[in-house]
């Protein structure tokens, strides 16, 4: 049978590390498949290290990786990917939120299709607000709009991934990684699992609104140039409005029609105008030019402080 690893990343879960652990020991137990967990602390400030180091210590399922400080939630999950050595893996969020008991269907589904990705659709969104619900999905559809490739809609991080696709994700050498289009990325056999989203069992969300924005700007800067091609759009129409004030100002003085010296409206709509599309412009370039700066700095994405149950230790 497959090996199976579910990865799981946390970051100050306390609260609900235990439950997660039950829940998903759990559906071990139904399964045919040999079966590990590989937990990714990322750098937790609470007690969530010394809970996976005791989960561990009693566990030898129980794979445990200790970031030197938070490096974010992409990062973790990069980590478990990198040191996953089963057959299949499956990315799963430690508050429950994508609930485990869905793993052997998952699992029915893959062998059934032959699938080398199976991406979970959200059908809907327990205990999210309607702004997060809004924001989710016009996320969804402006990335669709503006990349090169086509992603899943109204999915997340929570699908499964076989050893083809494992192997090629790990050969990425970008440090700026928004995972789920690099899923889609690598191609191969991709098939969708529909479900319903639970709330968190405890706490709160781990991407608040400014985590949120910063995630949106990695993804569509890392996928598409469409931005860039998007302000020079913006600089030929600001060129086109120039053309056209200009004409206007002239003939109106001729044939009297203006008086734009008495008026400064048009001159401040000007200013305005042709400042902001070259702030837009300066920024969209100084974005892409610090992706490069990050890119070329070839700082690793992560460090690792300590791993519990590694072949290794």
């Amino acid at each position: 049978m497959k090996k199976l690893a579910v990865i799981i990343p946390c970051f100050n879960e306390e609260q609900v590390i235990h439950e997660a652990y039950r829940r998903t020991k759990a559906v071990f137990e139904s399964l045919p498949n040999p079966a590990e967990i590989i937990y990714i602390n990322d750098g937790s400030r609470d007690q969530t290290p010394l809970l996976l180091d005791e989960i561990a210590a009693n566990d030898t399922q129980v794979k445990v990786i200790h970031f030197s400080r938070n490096f974010g939630h992409q990062s973790a999950v990069t980590a478990g990917i990198h040191h996953c050595d089963a057959d299949l893996a499956i990315i799963l969020d430690a508050d429950m939120q994508d609930p485990p008991e869905l793993i052997p269907e998952i699992l029915k589904l893959q062998e059934e299709t032959a699938a080398n990705v199976v991406y979970c659709v959200r059908k809907s969104r327990a205990g999210e607000s309607r702004f997060k619900l809004l924001s989710a999905k016009l996320f969804y559809r402006t990335m669709n709009a503006m990349s090169e490739v086509e992603f899943p809609l109204d999915t997340g991080d929570f699908r499964l991934i076989d050893r083809k696709v494992i192997d090629e994700f790990n050969q990425l050498k970008e440090k700026g990684k928004y995972i789920r289009g690099l899923v889609s990325w690598v191609g191969f056999k991709q098939v969708p699992f529909y479900y319903e989203r639970e709330a968190r069992i405890a706490g709160e969300t781990k991407y608040p609104f400014r985590k949120m924005i910063h995630f949106a700007s990695t993804a569509l800067l890392y996928f598409s140039k469409k931005p860039l091609t998007t302000v020079i759009g913006l600089g030929f129409l600001a060129v086109l409005v120039g053309i056209i004030l200009a004409v206007w100002f002239t003939l109106g003085k001729l044939y009297g029609f203006s008086n734009a010296e008495s008026g400064w409206t048009s001159i401040i709509f000007t200013i305005i105008f042709f400042g902001g599309v070259q702030l837009i412009t300066v920024g969209v370039l100084g974005q892409y030019i610090g992706i490069l700066f990050d890119e070329i700095k070839a700082r690793p994405e992560y460090i690792i402080d300590e791993k519990r149950n590694f072949t290794s230790d």
